[in-house]
């Protein structure tokens, strides 16, 4: 459970103006854990969590670099492949708000759920099947602006409008995907794909 203060109080009093600010405590901090608090502070919208700063911009290329050396900091140092998914998910979701974001990984002939964050997942999904299967199998990146009209599209959750979905291919193989979902129809584009390889070729780096 997360503590109100009266600057969260304020927030949802005053939702819609342009400027307010919350600071959400983070419990265990007072229980002696001595977990930092999570601050956010929206003023033409920043928020910093832990070591991430969250700057958003009207322009989605702005957004991308100024996650992506953050992402890249994250992972320094890091090689447990799961945790780095975890993290790169997180501050996906963070930075962009997508309604999903996440991993899956081939085990055994299929792609199966790893590290998201959003709404439960279909777990497990075989190749060419759906917009993850097909990027597997072709091992291209797929944009798909309407999820309803692509040919045996898994429907994993109704909320899922658009979709964008990137192949990890490490020494000439495909392990997995990142795959991202929008509740916005087309919301994907040519930004969205070259920036997003360029983080998961940070995240096969480690």
């Amino acid at each position: 459970m997360l503590a109100l203060t009266t600057e969260m109080t304020a927030f949802f009093g005053h939702f819609g103006q342009k400027r307010y600010s919350v600071r959400r405590a983070c419990p265990d901090f007072d229980s002696g854990l001595k977990r930092p608090n999570i601050y956010f502070i929206y003023n033409h919208f920043t928020l910093m969590a832990e070591d991430l700063t969250i700057s958003i911009s009207d322009s989605k290329e702005t957004n991308y670099k100024s996650i992506i050396p953050q992402i890249e900091a994250l992972l320094a140092g890091e090689d447990d492949f799961v945790a780095n998914m975890a993290n790169v998910s997180a501050a996906l979701k963070e930075q962009f708000s997508f309604f999903w974001v996440g991993f899956y990984l081939v085990k055994n002939e299929e792609l199966v759920l790893g590290p998201f964050q959003g709404p439960v997942a279909c777990t497990r999904i075989k190749k060419g099947k759906g917009v993850c299967g097909t990027s597997w199998q072709k091992g291209e990146t797929l944009i798909v602006d309407d999820v309803e009209t692509f040919p045996g599209h898994i429907a994993c959750s109704s909320g899922s409008k658009s979709e964008i979905v990137l192949p990890l291919i490490k020494n000439g193989v495909t392990i997995g995907v990142l795959d991202v979902d929008s509740e916005h129809l087309a919301h994907f584009d040519s930004v969205d794909k070259s920036n997003l390889e360029t983080i998961t070729n940070i995240l096969l780096k480690h």
